[in-house]
């Protein structure tokens, strides 16, 4: 359609305004062509009459639907032009506080001047791997684009950031950098990404100033090229530096200052290492006092200078050279004070010893004389002779000037080659990207070279952009195959070649630098003379012949002439440099070496390591003494090379753009200047690129995107199968112009304003729903309403016309009285015959109706059964069709899921080859968790002390009470007084009666006695009245204060519930803070395991190169190499002699704690060895000292002898065992050097622990052995005495032959005792006092019984005195205590009452801190105290057992044989089996390679029980436990672990291998618990389960072990769920329309979004619900523990939850009402999952509760101030910075929704301000909340599991 059939009533348009640029007004009648006038209202309110131009007679421009404003992309608008482009930057800007927006393929940052929490490192992930189209626009996607296209094109890529000073071009090409160095990483350990980032602190230092317009701006243009490896990790980078601004070191403006350097060293003036550079504050030199702004508010130089030096320390700039660079610059300052005075017009000279001069020539090391000559003089060369020449005071401060310039660049240049030296790297570079930070266009009131050559260098960028675009936009129309005709571009080529061609102004200002006499006026002249009225770029002002006019791209810009010249030659005087280069200063001669080759662009700048400098410039040739002359290249010529240096590299990559817009002067946060912004967009070519856009189809749709947005507009016969000819078909109808649009392969290309054209016709047919929708329901409204006043109406009638009616009857009946007798008669006829033809009728009607329904009933029959066969033809039809689509569709999804896993393993290989970051979360974690532990206990110590203040609460209340108890006390003995009183009384009446009888002639005293009596008694029932009444008070204050107290006690009781309750769950917050902290511990531990075997296995394959026709085994063979030893000793015993040895590694210091502890037991092993080698000795000395007696009784002693022989052979080998131990230990100490050998539950810790638990164990037992024997010998004293004497052998060589020959101990024992006895008997007749000994006996008994009690007495004399001693130890402890309490209380008594409290309480605490240590360390004294008892109980039983078989084995044959033999019927048992699994240890690698490595978890899941490895597993064990072999039990455990490592590691990205070794090892690790024998586990269990029990071995460490080893599984379980789950969540959770129809498809820009109608291959909401039925049947078939798989699927939703909301937070295109109702609802279908599941409870359904909230914030009213209120009540589980980014992002997607005010976000923020919650906006989608196994006891009895056969488990059997 014709553009001016759109200006109709009520459109809007733009108009030009002198102040806001562009004003919006709406047209109030439809304009015609002729028209001249538009009447226009104006938003303020105002009509407007607007005349149309009548030469050109242009309509203004129209203005966008409001749905299209503030988009992402300003191409997706449907008008491309100024105002648009205006509007929806300001509404970005300002109303929803977004600095960036897309251009096509620029991105515009507008400066927010305000730090914005959108650069942080969970940003970067967020943005990370995604396309530029999906996300809100960001430099970090511009960084993404960029290293995307590298990685996938192969292709170097550029980033080029222009805009005017103060724009933040610096800090978006900072934050470009800091993004590369967090995606990629740095090849090498040397951390170049840091260096990369430390260069920019030194940069701005020295090359960054204060202007008017920015604080921190930058003075020269950078190009930074940062390489990449294959592995596109960061290896070096290298700069660039173009056109530094050298003389704003010697002048500055107004409110400006020179470089920040000189400011930050005059800060830094008084630290010693600067004293002698004699620097003061920055107003005492001319350099730094011009501007009269010598500080930034914010800006601290002192701490700029030490971050300064600190990053020339990082970057490897020495000391000694950062103090010869802060001498030059304070040397630059001092030459800046050195003054002139003038003798006479042509010469001047320097005062004598001027102070600034002569601190220059010391810092710089010259001659004060030569510097002071050449200062004012100057050398002239002729052709014959040169002459020395004096110089004016105004050419001697020019010099002084031109020097101190040049020095600063020649030092400038110096750093640069120094950083780019420490950037370097020896890798080999194969790509990289370059970010460019360059000026922008720049127009002053007075514009000099600077402005120039800033200009000219923009021409060429915005040329090379031009071309770009262009090239974009045919790529795009070739691509789509629409006819390409050419767009008419700005070619500003005219413009460079007026600048840079022959004869051009720089050929012109190069030609006149050489000419002797040549002046700005005179090259003035001749550009008039070349230029003017030839070009019509270039103009001549018309009051002034010292400056000229040049058309740019932005605009015209005036160029003054003064100072082009001097500018361009850049001239110091050679004599000056000579004397530098002279210096004795060893740096300085350095800057000035490179004089004689071709300086670099800034005039002296860096020639450092670059790609782009490959061809370095040629010296001049010509005679030498030609160096002497001012011969260099100009300013101009060096620029102009290095522009087209950097041109041909950035033409060589593929650029990318930013574009920065100021927003305003005044450096106001959140301020938008139109005017200025109009000005930089018009600058920086955003503008042009809307206009090519603009120029052709600058809108464009996917047929299925314009389906879905504008179906509305289709009718039902329109729409066809295929979306593409039904979309051209309506187009054809809908836009009668075809030139208005075209139609692509992909996508439909639209003119500029079809797209608006289109949504003025859906919005007005949406308009006409509306009102039809809106006229039926208003007329439904009136019709009732009708409806109800009828009903009224006819109400009333009723009632008047029953009393007409009532009236009228009443007539009648007087009138027709006569006439009822004949009424009565003919009804009565007529009546009759009506009932004869009625019957007739009736009988007819029901036969016909019988007939008739009949013929219905069978006819329906019919139908029926038709139906029902049809129903079950046409059902098997469908089945079949929907079995066969199925089928095809889970083969397209396994072949894409294998494509994707593919790219997702490569994508893992390469990330996990860095673990760098890693090491260092190890260090200190040890120290934190004893902190966490000890804060835990003093928690504990003040939850005690708080019960303690509530004891002493009740207490005083209890006294209290008492105190009021005895109050009513006090008051019921004065009632008992009154009572007493009022006895009085009575006796008194009787007195009176008495007095009465007596004196009854007296009337009058008996008057006076009854009144004085009356008048007594009502005197006492008054005061008894009181009395009652103050009891009553008293009763009431006593229940009052009863009840306060109550209330009191119950608030302090409520008071301290709820503080116990916060501080537990605040110990809960902590403890799964910690538990998480382990676990993630736990999971870098295993990663860096795996990576330090990848390692080893790969230096094993470097430095084991396999011999001539070896063969190499399979992986799965390997097995029996423990990949992660856990015991030294098994390691050695099962080395294979044929094994390669492995490499030897980098030896690691131990743990000292460790190291000491081993030492000092190592120490006690010895000191116990001393024991046992005295006590080895002493019993030697018996033995000599017996010898001696043998020599007078050998026949006594022989029997003695043997026996202490074979004592005394014991000790020996019991001390050779304890050698060797120690050996071993000292081995194993010696040879294990890695920090994870020495920590608790390593091999050489629980080497070491074994062996001394043996050792204690072996003594206890020796010990034992020696009391049992004894009592044996006392006990069998007389069983064995010998009847005859002849019998006793005494010869001590045929008592050795028998001794040797018996093997019990007991036969040793007996037989001592019987030649004890025998050799006494032979010697001493004593026994033989009296017949039978019995004297004797007695004698022996009273003997043994005196040592008895004599041992007795000692030992309790010996406790006694320990018991002593201890009590001396605690009284004086006690005095002590008492001591310092009394001081304490001392110190306390000084103090104000709140410190003595808090002193107290602190010191109570204190107290009770070391009551609770100590009591801790007696409770683990008793516990080891307790399992050594039970160890050792178990070895006296096992003892036991062994002795009562030795005694069965010494009963004689004689005595078997004597007893009768009688035949006994032995029926067969059945075989009771126990539950175990014995094999051999030849075996235990078979039984790991089939049970573990080789075993396919998919057919153990389906045809076995759950767990049987595990159970399989844990019956070995307990064998190996039944055998008491500790060696095997250990080797078992230990390959059980390594192996499920190495097949996790093998098939870790397999979900069912993970989960089935995940709920085995879980299983594995109840069985050791469940069977422990510990009380706490075996509560569950059967009789017969607790007899499977362990009986030898506490497995306790082995059991951390493997939760350790089953917390690692559940990690990567997450992880591998976590990668399967990522590509369908954004897809399925927001993208796709589960409700069709709901949402509207939004114009798109250049950048293409993902759609979200769901195509082929794109993941829906069915998706990820199948994928989670798919992983709770997987757990569910493996046995997994309900308990874990309810916190895996927690897991998984609080994944499925962050992303979800972290895409949303980040996608504006995403927060809109109807997107909410999707989410809204997806989440209900995943609530339905959970409930299906009965998973519920499993708190799944919280972790969503942030996405469920910004759901409901999205679909909200978002007006008032209850709303607010609402919307601060109802979102508790976001944060305010989430809720505040919800509201700004929110775009209505429809017309009749309406968008968030300013007002009601800045309401909302005030009401959350309050509100403590974290500032991170994203959630952590990474986070794995910590895990725990509760305890499971399976039901399953051991003895009744059978082997399958398929295991492959034949070599093991049942026991």
């Amino acid at each position: 359609m014709a553009a001016s059939e759109l200006y109709t009533k009520f459109a809007r348009v733009w108009i030009p305004d002198p102040e806001e640029v562009w004003k919006s007004a709406e047209l109030l009648k439809d304009y015609k062509p002729g028209d001249k006038v538009l009447l226009l209202h104006l938003e303020e309110g105002k009509d407007l009459e607007y005349h149309l131009d009548p030469k050109t007679k242009e309509l203004p421009h129209l203005r966008n639907p409001d749905i299209l404003v503030g988009e992402n992309d300003l191409t997706a608008l449907s008008y491309l032009h100024e105002p648009a482009v205006l509007h929806n930057l300001r509404v970005r800007f300002i109303d929803s506080k977004l600095i960036y927006t897309y251009c096509g393929i620029v991105l515009v940052a507008i400066n927010p001047y305000e730090q914005l929490p959108i650069y942080g490192e969970d940003i970067i992930n967020a943005y990370s791997g995604q396309n530029m189209g999906d996300m809100d626009p960001h430099i970090f996607a511009v960084a993404e684009e960029a290293y995307k296209q590298m990685a996938r094109d192969e292709r170097n890529q550029s980033i080029i950031v222009s805009g005017e000073s103060g724009a933040g071009k610096t800090v978006s090409a900072k934050y470009a950098m800091r993004y590369f160095a967090t995606v990629s990483g740095s090849a090498s350990e040397a951390n170049v990404e840091e260096k990369v980032l430390a260069s920019n602190p030194i940069m701005e230092s020295i090359g960054n100033a204060k202007t008017t317009r920015n604080d921190n701006s930058s003075r020269f243009g950078k190009y930074i090229e940062i390489g990449f490896d294959k592995r596109y990790r960061i290896i070096g980078a290298n700069m660039r530096t173009y056109l530094l601004e050298k003389s704003r070191v010697v002048f500055q403006a107004e409110e400006e200052r020179n470089y920040h350097i000189f400011y930050q060293l005059c800060a830094s003036a008084k630290l010693p290492e600067f004293k002698m550079l004699r620097l003061g504050n920055a107003d005492n030199f001319n350099y730094t006092k011009q501007g009269g702004s010598p500080a930034i508010e914010g800006v601290d130089d002192a701490k700029e200078m030490a971050h300064t030096r600190q990053a020339c320390t990082l970057l490897g700039i020495s000391e000694s050279h950062q103090m010869g660079i802060f001498r030059i610059l304070a040397g630059i300052l001092h030459l800046g004070n050195v003054g002139f005075t003038s003798r006479d017009a042509d010469s001047c000279t320097i005062p004598p010893k001027h102070e600034p001069l002569c601190i220059f020539c010391d810092l710089m090391g010259v001659d004060y004389e030569e510097m002071c000559h050449w200062l004012c003089h100057r050398k002239l060369a002729t052709a014959t002779e040169t002459y020395i020449k004096p110089i004016s005071k105004l050419q001697a401060t020019n010099a002084r000037d031109a020097l101190a310039k040049h020095i600063y660049a020649k030092l400038f240049n110096w750093i640069v080659d120094n950083v780019n030296q420490a950037l370097h790297s020896a890798v080999k570079q194969h790509s990289f990207i370059g970010v460019l930070d360059i000026y922008g266009f720049e127009t002053f009131e007075i514009n000099s070279f600077e402005q120039f050559c800033i200009n000219y260098a923009n021409e060429k960028l915005q040329q090379q952009f031009n071309m770009h675009v262009f090239k974009l936009e045919q790529e795009e129309y070739m691509k789509e195959q629409i006819p390409w005709t050419l767009i008419d571009f700005y070619d500003n080529q005219p413009c460079i070649n007026l600048i840079e061609s022959k004869l051009g102004i720089l050929d012109l200002l190069d030609e006149e630098c050489k000419m002797p006499k040549g002046t700005d006026d005179t090259w003035a002249q001749k550009l008039y003379n070349t230029h003017l009225n030839k070009c019509a770029l270039f103009e001549k002002p018309r009051l002034s012949n010292k400056a000229f006019i040049i058309q740019h791209f932005a605009d015209k810009v005036e160029y003054q002439c003064e100072g082009f010249l001097e500018k361009n030659k850049d001239t110091v005087f050679e004599e000056q440099i000579k004397v530098l280069k002279s210096s004795k200063f060893k740096m300085l001669p350095e800057l000035f070496q490179d004089d004689e080759k071709a300086i670099s662009p800034t005039s002296a700048t860096s020639s450092g390591r670059t790609p782009l400098t490959r061809t370095p410039a040629k010296p001049t040739k010509g005679r030498p003494g030609q160096m002497a002359k001012e011969h260099k290249k100009t300013v101009g010529h060096q620029f102009r090379n290095s522009l087209h240096l950097l041109m041909e590299t950035l033409n060589a990559t593929t650029p990318h753009y930013v574009r920065c817009i100021k927003p305003n002067d005044f450096k106001f946060p959140f301020t938008f200047d139109e005017k200025r912004a109009v000005q930089q967009l018009r600058a920086c070519g955003v503008l042009e690129t809307i206009r090519i856009s603009a120029a052709g189809f600058p809108s464009r749709w996917t047929y299925q995107e314009f389906f879905s947005r504008y179906r509305v507009l289709m009718k039902q016969k329109d729409v066809l199968s295929d979306r593409k000819q039904t979309c051209k078909n309506v187009l054809e109808k809908l836009i009668l112009d075809k030139d208005k649009y075209q139609f692509g392969k992909t996508k439909i290309f639209f003119r500029a304003g079809q797209v608006a054209y289109l949504e003025k016709l859906r919005a007005d047919k949406l308009r006409a729903a509306c009102i039809r929708i809106q006229k039926t329901i208003r007329g439904w409204l009136l019709r009732k309403k009708y409806l109800r006043m009828r009903k009224a109406a006819i109400t009333v009638q009723r009632y008047v016309r029953g009393y007409q009616a009532r009236c009228y009857a009443k007539f009648l009946r007087r009138t027709k009285a006569a006439t009822i007798i004949q009424k009565y008669w003919r009804m009565y006829v007529v009546h009759r015959r009506y009932k004869i033809r009625r019957a007739a009728t009736i009988v007819l009607q029901s036969y016909l109706r019988g007939f008739l329904a009949r013929n219905r009933y069978r006819k329906i029959l019919r139908e029926h059964k038709a139906v029902i066969i049809q129903k079950r033809v046409r059902g098997w039809l469908a089945r079949t069709h929907y079995k066969r689509s199925m089928r095809a569709i889970i083969y397209l999804q396994c072949c894409f899921r294998r494509m994707m896993a593919k790219r997702e393993l490569k994508k893992l290989k390469i990330e996990a080859r860095s673990v760098e970051r890693y090491k260092k979360l190890h260090i200190g974690m040890e120290n934190k968790i004893m902190q966490l532990q000890r804060k835990v206990d003093e928690q504990n110590k003040d939850y005690k002390c708080l019960m303690e203040k509530l004891t002493n609460l009740e207490g005083i209340y209890n006294s209290e009470t008492e105190k009021l108890r005895s109050d009513l006390e006090r008051l019921q003995l004065s009632e008992e007084e009154a009572k007493v009183a009022t006895g009085r009384v009575l006796s008194l009446q009787e007195e009176i009666a008495k007095l009465r009888k007596d004196l009854e002639q007296t009337r009058s005293e008996k008057k006076c006695i009854e009144e004085h009596a009356d008048r007594y008694k009502q005197e006492t029932e008054q005061l008894v009245s009181n009395l009652k009444e103050e009891n009553t008070l008293l009763k009431q204050e006593k229940e009052a204060l009863n009840h306060r107290i109550v209330q009191q006690a119950k608030e302090m009781t409520e008071t301290m519930e709820k503080k116990l309750v916060e501080e537990t769950k605040q110990l809960e917050l902590d403890l799964n803070d910690e538990r998480l902290r382990y676990q993630n511990l736990l999971n870098e531990f295993s990663r860096l395991e795996e990576r330090y075997d990848d390692l080893k296995e790969e230096m094993t394959l470097m430095v084991h190169v396999p011999k001539p026709g070896h063969k190499r085994t399979d992986s799965t063979h390997s097995s029996n190499e423990s990949e992660y030893t856990f015991s030294s000793e098994i390691a050695e015993m099962e080395d294979i002699p044929s094994r390669t040895e492995e490499p030897s590694e980098k030896k690691v210091p131990l743990d000292m704690s460790l190291f000491l502890k081993l030492q000092k037991r190592v120490t006690e092993l010895e000191q116990e060895k001393q024991v046992m080698q005295d006590e080895l000795d002493r019993k030697e000395e018996q033995v000599l000292r017996s010898k001696a007696k043998e020599e007078e009784r050998p026949q006594i002693r022989g029997a003695e002898l043997e026996y202490e022989s074979l004592k005394r052979q014991e000790l020996e080998s019991e001390n050779k065992k304890l050698k060797n131990e120690l050996n071993e230990l000292r081995k194993a100490l010696s040879e294990k050097s890695a920090p994870e050998v020495t920590a608790p539950g390593a091999p050489a810790y629980r080497v070491l622990m074994e062996q001394l638990t043996s050792v204690s164990e072996e003594l206890d037992v020796r010990k034992e052995e020696v009391l049992i024997l004894r009592s044996q010998l006392v006990s069998q004293k007389e069983a064995i005495q010998p009847k005859d004497d002849k019998n006793t052998m005494t010869d001590s060589t045929i008592l050795l032959e028998d001794v040797q020959k018996m093997k019990d101990k007991g036969e040793i024992a007996q037989a001592y005792i019987g030649l004890k006895e025998t050799n006494r008997s032979s010697a001493l007749d004593y026994h033989e006092l009296n017949e039978d000994g019995e004297l004797w006996l007695v004698y022996e008994g009273l003997k043994q019984a005196n040592r008895l009690l004599e041992s007795q007495l000692q030992s309790q004399k010996r406790s006694h005195e320990n018991e002593a001693e201890a009590l001396r130890g605690e009284i004086q402890s006690l005095k002590e205590e008492n001591n310092r309490q009394q001081q304490l209380l001392a110190q306390n008594l000084q103090l104000p009452p709140e410190a003595r409290i808090e002193a107290s309480l602190q010191h109570e605490i204190t107290r009770l801190t070391n009551e609770n240590l100590d009591l801790m360390e007696q409770l683990e004294k008793q516990d080891k105290t307790v399992r050594k008892l039970k160890k050792q109980l178990k070895v006296f039983a096992k003892k036991i057992g062994e002795l009562e078989v030795g005694q069965m084995e010494n009963i004689s044959p004689g005595q078997i044989i004597d007893e009768p033999i009688r035949p006994v019927n032995i029926p067969r048992k059945e075989k009771d089996f126990q539950g175990m699994l014995e094999y051999k240890k030849e075996d235990e690698q078979k039984l790991v390679k089939n049970l573990i490595l080789e075993l396919k978890p998919r057919g153990v899941a389906v045809n076995l029980i759950p767990g049987l490895p595990a159970y399989i597993l844990f019956m070995c064990v307990r064998h190996a436990d039944y055998l008491n072999d500790d060696q095997k039990v250990r080797s078992l455990l230990t390959s059980t672990i390594n192996s499920i490592k190495k097949v996790l590691k093998k098939r870790g990205d397999d979900f069912e291998t993970v989960s089935f070794w995940l709920s085995n090892t879980c299983r594995f690790l109840h069985c050791l618990k469940q069977y422990s024998g510990e009380e706490g586990f075996m509560k569950h269990n059967t009789s017969r389960q607790n007899e499977h029990c362990l009986t030898n071995f506490d497995l306790a460490e082995y059991r951390q072990v493997l939760s350790d080893l089953a917390i690692q599984i559940y990690q990567q379980l997450v992880r591998v769920l976590e990668n399967i789950l990522q590509p369908m969540i954004v897809s399925g959770m927001l993208e796709h329309e589960t409700i069709q129809g709901v949402s509207g498809v939004k114009p798109t820009g250049l950048r293409k979004r993902t759609s979200s109608i769901a195509d082929e291959g794109t993941y829906t909401l069915d998706s990820i619900l199948r994928q989670l039925n798919s992983f709770h049947s997987v757990m569910c078939q493996h046995g997994m523990d309900p308990e874990l798989i309810k916190q895996v699927v927690k897991q998984m939703f609080y994944i499925i939850g962050a992303i979800t909301l972290n895409n949303l937070l980040l996608r504006k295109d995403m927060c809109s009402w109807s997107k909410g109702m999707q989410i809204r609802y997806n989440v209900s279908q995943l609530e339905e999952w959970l409930r299906d599941k009965n998973l519920m409870n499993s708190g799944a359904k919280e972790t969503l509760e942030p996405l469920i909230q910004a759901a409901q914030l999205l679909q909200v009213k978002k007006k008032t101030d209850d709303d607010a209120e609402a919307i601060c009540s109802m979102c508790n589980a976001l944060t305010t910075a989430q809720i505040v980014k919800v509201l700004n992002l929110y775009t209505p997607v429809n017309e009749f929704e309406e968008r968030v005010s300013v007002s009601f976000i800045r309401t909302i923020q005030m009401r959350l301000r309050d509100r403590k919650d974290s500032p991170q906006l994203l959630m952590d989608a990474k986070h794995i909340f910590p895990v725990t196994f509760p305890f499971n006891p399976s039901s399953l009895a051991l003895e009744t599991i059978q082997i399958p056969a398929s295991l492959g488990l034949g070599f093991i059997s049942r026991v």
